[in-house]
């Protein structure tokens, strides 16, 4: 993955997980580096989590626990050159990331996308809880019916269970405060494709801090532990 950088790859690791991982500027993260002897440019440290991120959270995925048969849907805000884009998400009943995606708007064809990547990833919950939001509810329906008529499986397949309530789902909408957190120090992206690289590392690291991710031989691994065995 590191074959031919300039730079050693702890260092590399090291500097991507601060900026995912902590509310720190690409700046602050070149002062820092300054500080302990090594000269690294801002510009390049971006350029390494756009390279990176998607590699690690690949790897991640391979390691990436089951969750639970009752999610949570939501989709949260997230400004892009001063406009307002949409962050669908979707947890389960234990808090664990299902699924995320990134989105322009906020419509039907948005939430069947989201839908079909979690399913496709995970398979079928019993049950999904939403807001009022009935876009959400028709995307459900659909890819569920789509769903179970392409199942060869032969099993009698329940359709899943929508249930609107905004007082349930207020466990993603905490959820949605981490990833919010870090996003604020910001100040917005520049670019759709660069907002969706460093939303998907910055989902990465709320996993790992989960633990939703198997290691075989250190059940507890730390933010630099897990990022030095997907880097290895």
């Amino acid at each position: 993955m590191f074959k031919g950088r300039q730079f050693d790859q702890s260092v590399i690791l090291l500097c991507v997980r601060w900026y995912l991982a902590y509310n720190l500027s690409l700046r602050d993260l070149e002062e820092m580096m300054a500080e302990r002897g090594i000269a690294v440019d801002h510009t390049t440290i971006h350029r390494w989590t756009i390279r990176y991120s998607p590699l690690l959270l690949e790897r991640f995925n391979r390691r990436k626990r089951g969750v639970t048969s009752k999610w949570h849907m939501h989709e949260t805000y997230i400004k892009v050159r001063g406009q307002w884009m949409y962050l669908y998400r979707a947890i389960d009943s234990v808090g664990d990331t299902v699924e995320f995606l990134f989105s322009p708007h906020r419509d039907l064809a948005a939430a069947k996308r989201f839908l079909r990547k979690a399913l496709a990833r995970h398979g079928r919950p019993d049950r999904v809880v939403i807001d009022g939001s009935q876009t959400n509810r028709e995307a459900i329906i659909s890819c569920d019916t789509t769903n179970r008529l392409q199942d060869r499986s032969r099993r009698q397949l329940k359709p899943i269970t929508v249930r609107k309530s905004p007082y349930l789902n207020n466990l993603i909408e905490q959820d949605h405060r981490r990833i919010k957190r870090r996003v604020r120090p910001m100040l917005g992206f520049k670019s759709t494709g660069t907002a969706r690289i460093i939303l998907s590392g910055i989902e990465m690291v709320h996993m790992m801090r989960k633990r939703q991710a198997r290691y075989s031989y250190n059940p507890n691994p730390s933010l630099a532990e897990q990022f030095a065995i997907l880097a290895a």
